[in-house]
């Protein structure tokens, strides 16, 4: 049986914030993966069958074509789209949910609306030192994912018995896409006691993994051929690497977002390697890279992303960005993977 999570007293004020609230917003970090909008939608199908309420999910920018597929996900509201509405609704609403991320500078151009909004806020979350000032912080660093705590929250206050599909899929989705299909930090017996519970709403697990998974164009295939023949730099000796795509590089394939997903993850393939990084011109502005880091067993690639990406994250799975040109991201990798030299060796 799962713990609670929360204490009685939490709970409590959980249950009364929901109760009295009528304008409730969910939102997430920008750049939202399967992990932010599945607790997004998670949770508002939650508050919604369970307390009749009607809830607004905004999300600061696009999402990735490979998550369109998820129930409801044409009902998300983009920021970047509709910001005058989102930032009148921020003002006038009673309770706002953040989800899976840690400081309100992960919503990007929505961080202002969001610091400015009257509203109540609670932070649910597993990322390290949370940084939003909420009346109740939800913040499980160990947890594998955002998702699974929000199922453990749904667990703690009795309304798992009464949803579906409409929360078990996303949920499901966020949990499956932010442990690599559980392929890291999923190891706790708890997470697989909580797919066994997802699995009582009948949802076709195989099928949310041909979506996100075997979900891609013809271009993004040749992409990633590209990118693994081309363009990776392997480190034998310290078992590391990184690999550049540059802006020439995406419009030859025909980039969208998503069609980098997964890539840095690939060289992690290889035996012995212990860290892969993939530095990506963003597609508009000049002068940023966006940093992708993935490790295997103890090698902290958060600490990497901190120290020279700007950035951070999980142990295995971390990001961050560059304000600079690629060829100066390269020597960054560089310099980080010089620096990490003693880990990536094990010594």
């Amino acid at each position: 049986m799962l713990k609670d999570i929360l204490t009685e007293r939490q709970a409590d004020l959980l249950k009364k914030l929901i109760n009295e609230s009528d304008t409730i917003v969910c939102t997430c970090h920008q750049s939202p993966d399967g992990d932010a909008l599945g607790s997004c939608m998670g949770w508002a199908d939650y508050l919604h069958q369970v307390y009749g309420k009607e809830v607004q999910i905004f999300v600061p920018d696009q999402f990735p074509d490979y998550l369109q597929w998820m129930p409801n996900s044409e009902k998300i509201i983009r920021y970047d789209k509709h910001r005058e509405g989102c930032d009148w609704t921020l003002q006038h609403a009673d309770l706002v949910f953040c989800l899976d991320f840690n400081t309100t500078s992960r919503v990007d151009e929505m961080k202002a609306a969001l610091d400015t909004s009257p509203a109540k806020k609670v932070l649910i979350d597993h990322h390290l030192g949370p940084d939003v000032q909420t009346v109740l912080t939800v913040s499980k660093p160990e947890a594998s994912s955002t998702c699974e705590l929000v199922f453990r929250l749904v667990w703690q206050l009795g309304g798992f018995e009464g949803l579906g599909k409409h929360f078990a899929v996303p949920v499901y989705c966020g949990m499956m896409t932010d442990t690599g299909g559980f392929t890291y930090n999923s190891s706790h017996p708890d997470i697989f006691f909580i797919i066994s519970q997802l699995l009582t709403k009948h949802i076709n697990k195989d099928k949310i993994y041909r979506n996100v998974y075997h979900n891609f164009s013809e271009n993004r295939l040749r992409l990633s051929g590209y990118v693994m023949y081309e363009k990776l730099v392997v480190d034998k000796e310290r078992h590391a690497s990184y690999f550049t795509l540059t802006r020439s590089d995406l419009k030859r394939f025909h980039f969208v977002k998503g069609d980098a997903e997964g890539l840095v993850n690939m060289p992690l393939q290889i035996k012995g390697h212990r860290l892969s990084i993939s530095l990506r011109e963003d597609t508009e502005k000049d002068n940023l890279v966006w940093v992708s880091l993935r490790s295997v067993d103890q090698f902290p690639c958060n600490k990497m992303a901190e120290r020279f990406f700007n950035g951070g994250g999980h142990l295995n799975a971390s990001g961050g960005r560059l304000y600079c040109s690629i060829d100066e991201a390269v020597q960054v990798a560089q310099q980080a993977i010089l620096a990490f030299e003693k880990e990536l060796l094990g010594n």
